[in-house]
């Protein structure tokens, strides 16, 4: 399907909007007067926040397809965990319970990385919660190097950065296969300047320890979720990803039959800022396979879903 350029550009909104037990922040993107489209719910990866996704955001909206991206907790513009109350994947997955419930409809999901294994352990838990699931280069296990790499290199400079510039020119080494090298205004939605004058990642550092470094030790339960969830489900993988190998694809593909795949060569573990283009088209092409429920059969998965409990 041919998807040409809109002339159109669509609203776009900061939204506050009820957590689990906080306050997140989020973006909603949509053409005025364009409400019949499948919505689309975008959760980010770690360290991000929502405005990871706004090239795709915007392009979607304009094509008729409504979204919302929202900052995880303790990331951007949501509120962090108090002092004392550690971060856990169960308050993550409440979260995004929540958020689900914003919109009209079970929304197509988008998560990247964190955000996508948080979907599926929420959809696990609230079967019906997403109309379907796009994995963005995750798999239900992960090749272990990679993660540490990643996490080796957010926590390299504890002290922050002393200018923009400095901040580019690390994630310009860490990241050599990009063209251009990070904008100090694009770095702004990623850094905030704290008051000794040095820019920090815009996510709470307490995440790594509690949240991050053990995230391995979840891997049997979002394994087990993977096996239970029976919406549709694609995987857009990056061919030169170090998290996400021909070993943990297939073993998903077994965990999940139903699942389709589509693999990106040229991109790494950031499918989407790697090729952004390629990404869109990917997401534009699936809503365009997906048949939109009739009236009746949403009402129906909607009043159907089960309460939140455990995963099976």
């Amino acid at each position: 399907m041919d998807f040409p350029p809109l002339a159109y550009h669509p609203e776009m909104r900061s939204l506050r909007l009820p957590g689990a037990d906080l306050t997140l922040a989020a973006g909603e993107s949509r053409i005025a007067d364009t409400t019949d489209g499948i919505q689309v719910l975008f959760a980010h990866g770690f360290g991000q926040t929502h405005r990871a996704w706004t090239t795709s955001a915007l392009a979607l909206a304009r094509h008729g397809f409504p979204n919302l991206a929202f900052d995880a907790r303790g990331h951007g513009e949501s509120d962090r965990n108090p002092p004392g109350l550690v971060y856990s994947w169960d308050q993550m997955i409440d979260d995004m319970i929540v958020l689900a419930g914003e919109v009209a409809h079970p929304p197509l999901l988008v998560g990247a990385s964190m955000g996508g294994l948080i979907a599926l352990m929420a959809e696990a838990r609230w079967p019906g919660l997403f109309r379907a699931i796009v994995l963005v280069d995750v798999t239900p296990r992960w090749e272990q190097s990679g993660l540490e790499r990643i996490l080796a290199f957010m926590t390299a400079c504890p002290e922050g950065f002393d200018s923009l510039d400095h901040a580019a020119d690390v994630i310009a080494a860490f990241m050599p296969h990009r063209r251009e090298r990070k904008s100090t205004r694009s770095l702004q939605s990623l850094l905030r300047q704290e008051a000794d004058g040095r820019w920090r990642w815009h996510w709470d550092r307490r995440l790594v320890d509690e949240l991050a470094r053990d995230s391995a030790a979840h891997q049997d339960i979002i394994v087990e979720a993977a096996r239970a969830v029976k919406c549709p489900l694609l995987l857009i993988s990056g061919g030169r990803s170090e998290l996400v190998s021909q070993r943990t694809t297939e073993e998903f593909r077994s965990l999940a039959p139903h699942a389709q795949h589509m693999h990106l060569p040229e991109a790494t573990h950031m499918v989407a800022g790697d090729d952004n283009d390629a990404f869109t088209r990917s997401i534009l092409e699936y809503l365009d396979r997906l048949p939109v429920p009739d009236s009746e059969s949403a009402f129906a998965a909607s009043s159907s879903l089960a309460s939140p409990g455990a995963i099976p």
